[in-house]
């Protein structure tokens, strides 16, 4: 009984908590309007995109000569790319993963460059090494200025360093333990590596692998510095975007863009189907 109150006050029954009527946090409503305005924006610049021209003027844009050239060049350039990030991509993440050595952050950071610095600076850099004398021994094997190998490593430059992000996040998920027990069975490292810890890398190795191969679709500047836009040669579908607008070709422009979304697209949802997340 409260302080004041008879036995002969009714009292009035509370309201059971879980009755009560639950109200939206504010935190999620803000979160969830601003998700939303965020999508809608990105679907009516597709959206946009798709409408301006008629299915019929896109069709036979993606007829021409150039722009399937493009295409094939494309795909075969940013498939390279993709499997040489990958050779890179698996050893570097394992070693910042799992190895414990001084400067370690130094050299995380230092493989971050490639993503932070702008494209065209990449494409410059890339250009002014072939010219000093180590670059020039290079070309004697293999010619890369304004090349398709050109092509290939300005690609394979960007997406090897998203590819190192997406190892690294893969063998910090994986436990050690199973590769530590290989150990004590015999099994040396590099073996316990290529039995135990690659296979259960494979999602992630899959991941990188499109990760690497979707920026390698888009690259733009390091293409075009390094290797150039040329008709039937160096031409990509991303550099095809460049000379069609540049000649006043919007139908052909906005052919070859959609053509690119729907490519990343495929490539998005093969990953979600392997069960990563990007």
């Amino acid at each position: 009984m409260r302080p004041g109150e008879s036995r002969d006050t009714p009292r009035t029954p509370s309201t059971p908590r879980s009755s009560r009527p639950l109200l939206p946090d504010p935190l999620w409503i803000v979160t969830g309007l601003i998700t939303a305005a965020y999508l809608l924006f990105l679907l009516s610049l597709l959206g946009a995109t798709a409408l301006h021209s008629s299915p019929s003027d896109l069709l036979h844009a993606l007829g021409s000569r150039q722009i399937r050239y493009a295409f094939g060049l494309s795909l075969l350039s940013c498939t390279l790319s993709a499997l040489l990030s990958l050779l890179v991509a698996v050893p570097v993440g394992y070693l910042l993963s799992r190895g414990r050595f001084p400067g370690k952050a130094w050299l995380d950071a230092a493989l971050d460059i490639p993503i932070v610095l702008p494209p065209m600076v990449v494409g410059l850099c890339l250009l002014i090494f072939f010219q000093t004398p180590a670059g020039k021994l290079i070309e004697k094997a293999i010619p890369f200025t304004y090349t398709i190998a050109g092509v290939v490593l300005a690609q394979c430059v960007i997406g090897t360093a998203f590819a190192v992000r997406t190892m690294r996040g893969t063998f910090d998920h994986l436990s050690a333990r199973p590769e530590e027990v290989a150990m004590t069975l015999g099994c040396s490292r590099a073996t316990a590596v290529c039995r135990v810890t690659l296979p259960a890398a494979s999602r992630g190795m899959f991941a990188a692998a499109s990760i690497a191969w979707a920026r390698s679709l888009g690259e733009f500047g390091p293409i075009l510095v390094f290797a150039g836009a040329t008709r039937m040669k160096t031409e990509v579908l991303p550099t095809s975007v460049w000379l069609e607008l540049s000649v006043g070709n919007l139908e052909a422009a906005i052919a070859v863009s959609l053509l690119m979304v729907a490519l990343a697209v495929l490539v998005l949802t093969a990953v979600r189907m392997a069960g990563e997340r990007l």
